[in-house]
C-alpha cells in the first residue's frame, strides 16, 4: 500500500472521529436544551397555576382567571412535544381549553381569604409579585402588548392596595374586639396614611372615608379609657393645691 494511501485513510479516520465527536456534542447539546426547556415550562405552568389558584377571591377576577387560564394552556402546549407520555399534562390542557373557550363567564372558585395577620399579607403580596414578574416575562417573549401589560400592572398595583385595605381593617377590627382601643387607632391610622399616598387617592374615596370614620371611633374610644385618670390627676392636683394653701397659712401664722 502506497504512502499516499495510508495518508488518506489516516485523515479519512480522523474526519470521521471529528465528525463523531461532533454528531454527538450536537446530540448532547440538543438534550441539555431540551431539559433546560421542559424545565422552564413545567416552572411557568406551576406559576401559572399558583397565581391562580390560591389568589384570594375577594382579588380574584374573571378577566385574570382567563389571562392565568391562557398562559397555562400556552406553556402546557408547548410542554406536551416534550413529556409526550404525560396523560395527566394532556388531561389538563383538555380542562383549559374548556375554561379559556368560555371567556368572560370562565368560573372563578377562589374562596375569599380574610387578611388578618402580617404572615397572610405577605403570603398574598408574594402571590402578586409572581404575577408581575410573570406579566413582565410574557412581554419580553412577546406573548402580550407592552399596552396590555400596563393595564395589568396597574390591575396589581389595586390589588396591593386592596390587600393593604383588608390588612389594615382587619388588624383595627381584631384590635376593638380584644378591646385595645389604642391597638386599633394604630392601625386604622396607617391605613389611613397608606390610601393618602396612593397615586390616585379620588379612586379609593369611600375606603378612605369608611377608614378615617373607624380612627374617629377608636380615638374616641382612647379618650373615653383616659377621661378617669384625667378626673383623678385633676383631684390630686385640687389636694394638692390645698395642702400648699395650709402650708402658706401655716408658715403666715408663723
Amino acid at each position: 500500500m502506497s504512502p499516499i494511501v495510508i495518508t488518506l485513510l489516516i485523515v479519512t479516520g480522523l474526519v470521521i472521529l471529528v465528525a463523531i465527536g461532533y454528531i454527538n456534542h450536537m446530540v448532547e447539546n440538543s438534550k441539555l436544551e431540551k431539559a433546560r426547556l421542559r424545565a422552564d415550562l413545567n416552572d411557568r405552568v406551576r406559576r401559572s397555576r399558583d397565581v391562580s389558584d390560591n389568589l384570594p377571591g375577594q382579588l380574584m377576577t374573571p378577566a385574570l382567571k382567563l389571562l392565568l387560564s391562557r398562559f397555562e394552556l400556552l406553556f402546557s402546549d408547548r410542554l406536551l412535544p416534550l413529556d409526550k407520555a404525560n396523560s395527566a399534562l394532556r388531561t389538563r390542557i383538555a380542562e383549559l381549553r374548556e375554561l379559556v373557550n368560555k371567556n368572560e363567564l370562565i368560573p372563578i372558585n377562589n374562596p375569599p381569604q380574610p387578611i388578618q395577620t402580617e404572615a397572610k399579607a405577605k403570603e398574598v403580596r408574594f402571590i402578586l409579585e409572581n404575577l408581575n414578574s410573570q406579566i413582565s416575562r410574557a412581554t419580553q417573549d412577546g406573548l402580550m402588548q407592552v399596552n396590555e401589560a400596563k393595564h395589568w400592572n396597574k390591575e396589581i398595583q389595586h390589588m396591593l392596595t386592596l390587600l393593604h385595605i383588608d390588612f389594615f381593617n382587619s388588624l383595627g377590627q381584631q384590635a376593638l374586639q380584644k378591646e385595645q382601643p389604642g391597638q386599633a387607632r394604630l392601625a386604622f391610622e396607617r391605613g389611613v396614611q397608606y390610601l393618602r399616598k396612593q397615586p390616585e387617592p379620588g379612586k379609593y374615596q369611600a375606603q378612605l372615608a369608611q377608614m378615617e370614620n373607624q380612627l374617629n371611633r377608636a380615638n374616641a374610644m382612647v379618650l373615653e379609657d383616659t377621661k378617669p385618670v384625667a378626673d383623678e390627676v385633676n383631684q390630686l392636683t385640687e389636694g394638692l393645691k390645698s395642702l400648699d394653701d395650709d402650708d402658706s397659712w401655716k408658715k403666715k401664722s408663723f
